[in-house]
């Protein structure tokens, strides 16, 4: 999968609290579908509204 936007940009998470959440939800909704599954955290770069 090629994902191409220059409203978004790869969210740098420094905090350790942020990164387990996801792991987390990365874990449930693998358990829910049976298939392993990676979340990807985008931060918004600029203005929303454009």
């Amino acid at each position: 999968m090629d994902i191409h936007s220059d409203s978004y940009k790869v969210a740098a998470l420094d905090q350790k609290d942020a990164i387990e959440i996801i792991r987390s939800a990365e874990a449930s909704i693998a358990q829910l579908t049976g298939s392993p599954v990676t979340l990807i955290a985008y931060e918004i770069s600029g203005d929303p509204e454009s």
